[in-house]
């Protein structure tokens, strides 16, 4: 019934538009589902003001880009919502209008912060202003005008991995910020919004006469659908390829692009000084800065002096599955972002997040002819510093384009500290063709410190076959023990990766409440580096079976089953010892021999709600038996993790989440580890540029005193750091962390943040009787965009 009234409102649109004020001529029409992809735009020297009226006389002249196709949760048919993008440019700007419409009362819409648009109707306009279908600048924008901007590089994917059969739809580095008008407004018949995009916010070839590609994707909460101007299919190799294009954009001026930042901050930091008195650190006003200089329309230099890389918020915690792999987080700071699509290496080779705090950096980057290049320096602070030396970083990257569609690349990084040094250099390549594509990637590290002295080795060959209904991914990957990246984050080295993953999806009936499944066959085994090579057992061989279902109105849901073999790793056990008994009273160290192997059987669950007018919510369970690599010895595991966005009015946001993992010994039911994660953020958003948000988040931990459960039942001891074994106690931790933040934001570059933040602690979880402060710290940032 639901679906056949959106039919009938879909074949009323046409006939509403000839009677009503939106039925004015407009330019010439380019339909997608046509084909109709080469667009002639206007040039007109007039301004408009950006308020989502689309009333000036110019609109009506615009070229107009109608006829949307459906992408997901199945492409190839035409989008159920009717939708009209205007454009024209002109000396300075170019500018898109958007009409959308939606049967009443269906179109979600918040007053939310930058880029927290995720459960808003929106729409997002890729610009591909090279023309070469490898990346493309996004431009977005909800109903009200809230803006969402970034980047996508083609190639890249932030799903399609773990428990998921299918890969994310529209993946989007959000970091980077782009200087934009925008506006949007509510109407009867859906909402409409206006877009102007500075000339001086764009990187662009220095022709004379330009081409771009373009493709706009509208993307319908009601209906959970995501919905492209070109009739863009899934599971081609390329989606940026699938793109439109502008022709003919000329006469472009930016003029002097000269972008000056300067930053004011102080702080005051506490902590305990004596016996219960309390005292503040001051530190300010300090004084930076950051320059960029649009040196060519495709060159861009930045730099930097004493800047300010104050968290305005701390990272939230994660749940680690595997001890064996450490845990990255995403780089937040704003000089670093710009321009970071020209630092990409697979792999991770560089990771900007090793520079802590510099004192002074400088970094080149855009594109010349068809080679990407980014060069980065950067002096750092000696509190980052092992030796008491400054560490020097410096960083190239540079990427040739090959073909249509492939690429060549090559990367060199150098980290000095004193008579301490890291470097790597590495070359990759990824080839297209078809739906094939073949990755490469090999590279070499030279590294003296007190830990590795010497030199190590990594490769990654990959070869998948990206399809509609069928395709698959394979990689054999590997790094030596004594490969070091010093100026990038690798989760673990030492090791081997074989790993294959078949897929197949099957779209529903159209109008069915399945709209599409996925399946996916994880196959996969890992090994010590030099017990690959020697022919010896692997440290665990996995076998996932993925499944996700998409349900009509915007259900997601996903089971898998994990089978697993994980082997003894001897190298994980140095430092444990059992406590054995020798005569009455008197007990001895016993070399600690794990069981040979533990088998694993877990079951996954997962759901997402649709993006109801008020509310949305995600969550996932793990049971079964895995393993328990405290005692290693088998558990029986729960995991969940779950999070709910609420949004009482278009201007409060509730984001509570939760995440649980407990580890239960089998047949006596005790408990081995238990974490509790809880996270708070709520916040109100009293304009598009002054938000208030509290963050509230406490980590609870418990251990209890390991023993040798698989075998003899025996305590287990821990040597210490002075080489003594102790017994491994009862140990519990409970952290509490608060951030409380003003913002103040109008535009990329110029804010006003005060701020708060206090870590705390308590002996007993949940209690909150007797919590206890062990620091805090106020915070003012001030910083000002003055671009020329």
């Amino acid at each position: 019934m639901i679906f056949a009234m959106r039919w009938a409102w879909g074949l009323c649109i046409p006939i509403l538009l000839m009677a009503s004020p939106l039925a004015a001529q407009v330019g010439r029409p380019y339909v997608g589902t046509r084909t109709d992809l080469s667009v002639v735009v206007p040039r007109v020297e007039v301004g408009v003001e950006v308020d989502g009226a689309l009333d000036e006389p110019i609109w009506r002249d615009a070229a107009l880009l109608t006829g949307f196709s459906q992408y997901s949760p199945q492409d190839g048919v035409p989008a159920r919502d009717s939708t009209e993008v205007l454009v024209w440019y002109s000396h300075e700007a170019i500018h898109f209008g958007v009409r959308a419409f939606a049967p009443p009362g269906s179109v979600r819409a918040t007053l939310a912060d930058r880029d927290r648009i995720d459960n808003d109707d929106q729409i997002q306009i890729l610009l591909d202003t090279f023309d070469d279908a490898r990346r493309a600048l996004v431009f977005g924008v909800n109903p009200l005008g809230v803006q969402l901007d970034g980047i996508r590089v083609e190639g890249e994917s932030t799903g399609g991995h773990g428990f998921q059969a299918e890969a994310e739809i529209h993946p989007l580095d959000r970091n980077p910020d782009f200087v934009y008008e925008s506006s949007g407004r509510l109407e009867p018949w859906g909402y409409q919004v206006e877009l102007r995009v500075p000339f001086k916010s764009l990187r662009y070839r220095p022709d004379e006469v330009q081409t771009w590609g373009i493709n706009v994707i509208r993307i319908v909460q009601a209906s959970g659908h995501s919905q492209t101007w070109t009739p863009a299919r899934r599971g081609r190799s390329s989606f940026l390829a699938q793109s439109g294009r502008l022709e003919g954009l000329t006469g472009f001026e930016r003029g002097l692009v000269l972008d000056i930042n300067p930053v004011v901050t102080a702080r005051a930091d506490g902590g305990a000084v004596g016996s219960g008195s309390w005292d503040y650190d001051r530190v300010g006003p300090e004084f930076g800065g950051s320059v960029r200089w649009g040196v060519t329309e495709n060159l861009t230099l930045n730099g930097t002096v004493n800047p300010d890389f104050s968290q305005v918020e701390a990272d939230a915690e994660q749940l680690s599955y595997d001890p064996r792999l450490a845990i990255a987080f995403p780089e937040k700071r704003p000089f670093f972002l710009e321009g970071s699509e020209r630092f990409r290496v697979p792999n991770s080779l560089i990771y900007t997040r090793r520079i802590v705090r510099p004192d002074i950096a400088a970094k080149l980057s855009g594109k010349i002819s068809s080679a990407d290049m980014g060069a980065l320096f950067a002096i750092d602070d000696r509190a980052s510093s092992r030796t008491g030396e400054r560490p020097v970083f410096g960083i190239v990257r540079l990427t040739r384009d090959l073909g249509a569609a492939s690429t060549l690349g090559m990367v060199y990084t150098d980290r000095t500290e004193g008579d301490d040094y890291n470097r790597v250099g590495g070359l990759d390549a990824r080839l297209v063709r078809g739906a094939y594509t073949l990755s490469l990637q090999g590279a070499l590290s030279a590294n003296r410190d007190a830990i590795v002295d010497g030199t190590g080795h990594l490769w990654d060959v990959a070869f998948g076959r990206a399809g509609r209904r069928f395709g698959f991914d394979t990689r054999f990957r590997g790094t030596s023990a004594d490969f070091v990246a010093g100026s990038g984050f690798l989760s673990r080295t030492g090791t081997v990766l074989l790993q294959a993953t078949p897929r197949v999806t099957r779209p529903g009936a159209p109008g069915a409440r399945l709209e599409s499944y996925s399946l996916s066959l994880n196959l996969s085994g890992s090994w010590l580096h030099d017990a690959f090579w020697d022919g010896a057992d692997p440290e665990d061989l996995k076998f996932h079976i993925n499944n996700s279902w998409t349900l009509a109105g915007g259900w997601q849901l996903g089971a898998s089953l994990l089978l697993e073999r994980f082997w003894y790793l001897p190298y994980l056990y140095t430092d444990y010892a059992l406590e054995v008994p020798v005569s009455p009273g008197v007990s001895d160290t016993a070399a600690f021999t794990g069981t040979p192997w533990l088998d694993n059987l877990d079951l996954v669950l997962s759901v997402s709600t649709p993006t109801w007018s008020t509310f949305g919510a995600n969550a996932m369970v793990i049971v079964g038996r895995d393993e328990n690599f405290d005692e290693w010895a088998p558990a029986d595991i729960v995991i969940l993790s779950g999070g709910l966005d609420w949004r009482p009015t278009d201007r409060v946001r509730v984001s509570p989440t939760y995440s649980r993992q407990q580890y239960i010994r089998p047949g006596e039911g005790t408990t081995v580890r238990v974490r509790d994660i809880p996270r708070l953020k709520v916040e109100y958003q009293l304009s598009r540029a002054v938000f208030i948000r509290v963050v509230g988040q406490y980590d609870a931990v418990w251990r209890d005193a390991l023993r040798d459960d698989t075998r003899t039942d025996a305590p287990i001891l821990i040597r210490d750091a002075e080489g003594t074994f102790a017994p491994a106690g009862e140990v519990s931790r409970n952290r509490i962390t608060a951030d409380v933040l003003f913002s103040y934001q109008p535009s990329p570059g110029t804010v006003v943040f005060a701020g708060y933040g206090s870590a705390m602690s308590e002996a007993d979880a949940f209690r909150f009787r007797d919590v206890q402060r062990s620091a805090d710290g106020f915070f003012v940032k001030v910083s000002w965009l003055f671009r020329r």
